[in-house]
């Protein structure tokens, strides 16, 4: 069993987050990063599917500048077998479509049994990643996913649908599934895991390894909404004042 988890090097919740308009992101030299929380959820799981094997290998992968060299070194703190950069100097946020092009290029040569990522990701929220890397590798994909059962060249998922519901799928192998935050306790990096992580492997492919042309999609612009706050008083007949409620509702808030 070989299993990849994407992982990803997002703002922390605590952190500044000043825009940087010229690059369409925050400026980076004031913000402390972190993994981003669902990918690891998703490290943890391929983990327990492994150890419950006996045996098997699980790869961590990011993708962007030198700094997320140490969330790949966390997760190999953590257990991961081996890390693999796709070492890009792209600022900026990118699209998922691209992303997923991207990783797919240095991904279908290694042949996964499955492919883990958090569901979204803290910074963009797009949750599209994993399952377009899904398709252009042609596997079986599952998103919300809050639990598994591995079987003989299969994967049970329950997945979280709306108002309170949930649904259980078997996909065949090879799959790539979105892990939703909760659904296991992530480990902490041991004394023993940190002293090890630095013996382990950890690939840099470079950007010229998997660049791709044309994007799909583009971000124009980053920036902080502007609140507006006012109080207006409706008085009158009911009649009016139904009437002026849902003009509001209409115009104003735009939710009719």
């Amino acid at each position: 069993m070989k299993i990849a988890v994407l992982i990803k090097q997002v703002p922390g919740a605590e952190s500044a987050l000043p825009i940087n308009s010229e690059a369409i992101g925050v400026q980076e030299d004031q913000v402390s990063f972190l993994m981003n929380e669902s990918d690891s959820y998703a490290l943890e799981e391929a983990q327990k599917i492994i150890e419950a094997q006996g045996s098997g290998e699980v790869v961590a992968i990011s993708l962007g500048p030198d700094r997320v060299q140490k969330i790949i070194r966390e997760a190999l703190a953590k257990g991961a077998d081996r890390g693999i950069h796709l070492q890009s100097e792209a600022s900026g946020l990118v699209d998922p479509l691209t992303l997923a092009k991207q990783f797919a290029k240095v991904l279908e040569s290694e042949h996964f049994d499955l492919i883990f990522s958090g569901l979204q990701s803290d910074d963009s929220g797009m949750g599209q990643t994993g399952i377009i890397l899904g398709e252009l590798l042609n596997m079986a994909t599952a998103s919300l996913v809050v639990e598994t059962e591995l079987g003989e060249n299969s994967l049970k998922v329950k997945r979280e649908l709306e108002a309170g519901w949930f649904q259980w799928v078997t996909l065949t192998l090879p799959a790539s599934i979105s892990i939703q935050s909760g659904l296991n306790q992530p480990r902490y990096p041991s004394l023993r895991g940190i002293m090890g992580a630095k013996k382990k492997e950890l690939k840099i492919v470079p950007e010229s390894d998997f660049i791709v042309d044309g994007e799909k999609q583009s971000i124009r612009k980053v920036f902080v909404p502007k609140t507006d706050k006012r109080t207006e008083m409706i008085d009158g007949e009911p009649d009016a004042v139904v009437a002026r409620l849902v003009e509001i509702l209409k115009n104003d808030v735009k939710v009719l």
